[in-house]
């Protein structure tokens, strides 16, 4: 039965990485998948994706507005697709998250998607937040904060290194820009107070 899955994570999580192995995967079973990817994020350059261990695929792109569900009918249409693979999903629009529920209704067709939880600020994505609440089975991506505990969180910072506390939710960018964190160290690099405080017991 196809379901709809979203893989998350905070930064440098190796997100594109499983993703790419698990397109493999299909592809060396004789079973094509379909890829897409955010436009406007060309790091990779436009219609590519890349990990940071130096692998990549060619992908198609989506952008706002587009109808995700007609482009995956008519991907469908041209031949067998035994996955469709989405990297970059936090930048799906809510509508767009319905799409691809749809196509997994409708059409049959197992759907992946990759991308972050939260952004900077520790406020979800408009599409993590959809797919959080629509996909079938979600599973998280892990990686490590300076101390050991594991990252949640994510940090974005300028060219000169200061954390930056404002800004667009979107900004696109890799090591050079954003740190991953556990919450407590998060919540320190935003200017929180965590030192240890004691706290009285009533008698």
């Amino acid at each position: 039965m196809a379901k709809l899955y979203f893989h998350y994570s905070t930064m440098n999580a190796g997100k594109s990485t499983i993703l790419l192995q698990a397109s493999h995967n299909y592809r060396e079973r004789g079973m094509e998948t379909y890829l897409l990817t955010a436009r406007f994020d060309k790091r990779a350059g436009e219609g590519r994706i890349a990990s940071r261990i130096g692998i990549g695929e060619s992908a198609e792109t989506f952008e706002n507005g587009e109808d995700l569900f007609a482009k995956i009918a008519a991907r469908l249409a041209v031949g067998p697709c035994a996955c469709v693979f989405i990297d970059e999903a936090q930048f799906l629009e809510r509508e767009q998250v319905w799409q691809l529920a749809r196509a997994v209704d409708d059409l049959g067709v197992p759907i992946m998607c990759y991308g972050l939880r939260v952004d900077f600020q520790g406020e979800l994505f408009p599409g993590s937040a959809a797919l959080l609440a629509l996909a079938d089975e979600m599973r998280e991506a892990r990686t490590i904060c300076h101390c050991g505990k594991k990252a949640t969180m994510v940090v974005r910072q300028g060219e000169d290194g200061e954390i930056l506390k404002e800004g667009a939710q979107v900004q696109i960018g890799g090591n050079e820009t954003y740190v991953s964190l556990c919450r407590r160290h998060w919540r320190q690099a935003m200017g929180e107070d965590v030192s240890s405080k004691k706290v009285k017991s009533v008698a």
